[in-house]
């Protein structure tokens, strides 16, 4: 394989926003291990007394996740965020007003590798308090990771809660309003569909977030991120492959998908980890009204759900041109 070396006059800004999405990929991908070894470190050595002291802070912290977190609004204004956006660069793009004195359940498509466009809306910056003022944007993530030592205190920091049940019915029964709950509804399986080009979104099945809505009131609104799926190349994994039902099976047992993939690297663009620089567009829709409803039957859960797909459709189709999708292209549920 021939190896494309970046050009070595690249200005200053390009380099920074490069070491930016290092540090997320980082982050990301092995942060919680080096967390997890550092607390092993300090139980096994000499300072074992502050591996006991963050035990006791971690029992007394443990419901943190599931009320709310504890964002700091520093962590999320830090310099490494706006390069990190300027790399791609991402930008979120308001269809309509979300009036501040309600609660909405905003849904995320697609999940792509990592997430880049969720992360970067709604947990830095100012785009989304400036476009929406009034309202909070809460990440929802696999409680997994608030079981990581030292992690935990970093994603809260970020605005990242937990994606139980408990977390999304605290922030959406904010008797004032204000609160968006941000969900990406395909999960991490949805990561294995995420080839550059596929518009197939794990979302048939998916109802649960469609009862929270129900049982709380809260508006509903379909968010898709274009360009989500073209950071990453990934190993091909078609349904039925050996790969596929590897990773599927994984899945199942660790709670978090392990999509196979690599893009290009710091100095060169040939491989790596690193995204390729590609925009991202995160459109966010219309709300969908909903009468709060304590006790939803099946057939009122599958008329809502049936209505979420549709104005999802209509979000994608209303938009997908000035993306560059080509006009023959839909979403695949």
């Amino acid at each position: 394989m021939k190896v494309e070396f970046a050009p070595i006059n690249i200005p200053l800004k390009r380099r920074f926003q490069t070491v930016a999405v290092l540090q997320w990929i980082f982050s990301f991908l092995l942060l919680a291990e080096f967390c997890c070894g550092f607390f092993v470190i300090l139980i096994l050595g000499n300072f074992w007394f502050l591996a006991v002291l963050y035990l006791l802070w971690l029992y007394l912290d443990w419901e943190t996740p599931c009320t709310g977190g504890r964002r700091s609004q520093w962590v999320r204004s830090w310099t490494v965020w706006k390069y990190f956006r300027e790399y791609f660069p991402i930008h979120l793009i308001k269809t309509a007003d979300l009036n501040p004195n309600h609660n909405y359940l905003l849904g995320f498509h697609p999940h792509g590798v990592l997430v880049a466009g969720a992360f970067g809306n709604f947990c830095t910056g100012p785009s989304f308090k400036d476009l929406f003022p009034g309202l909070t944007p809460y990440l929802h993530i696999m409680p997994i990771w608030f079981g990581c030592p030292f992690f935990r205190e970093y994603i809260m920091s970020a605005g990242m809660v937990s994606a139980s049940k408990e977390s999304v019915s605290y922030v959406l029964n904010n008797e004032g309003g204000g609160h968006a709950s941000v969900i990406v509804i395909g999960g991490a399986e949805e990561s294995l569909n995420a080839h550059p080009g596929s518009l197939t979104l794990n979302i048939l099945k998916r109802k649960g977030f469609i009862k929270m809505a129900l049982k709380h009131g809260a508006h509903l609104v379909p968010v898709f991120s274009f360009g989500e799926n073209e950071l990453f190349k990934q190993v091909a994994n078609p349904k039925g492959s050996w790969l596929r039902n590897v990773q599927e099976k994984l899945q199942k047992i660790m709670g978090f998908a392990l999509p196979l993939f690599h893009a290009r690297g710091v100095f060169q663009y040939s491989f790596g980890l690193i995204p390729y620089r590609q925009p991202i567009h995160t459109v966010v829709g219309s709300p969908i009204p909903v009468k709060r409803n304590l006790n939803p039957t099946t057939e009122e859960i599958e008329q809502l759900h049936a209505l979420y797909l549709q104005k999802l459709r209509k979000l994608f189709e209303d938009h997908k041109r000035n993306y560059g999708i080509p006009e023959h292209k839909s979403l695949i549920f």
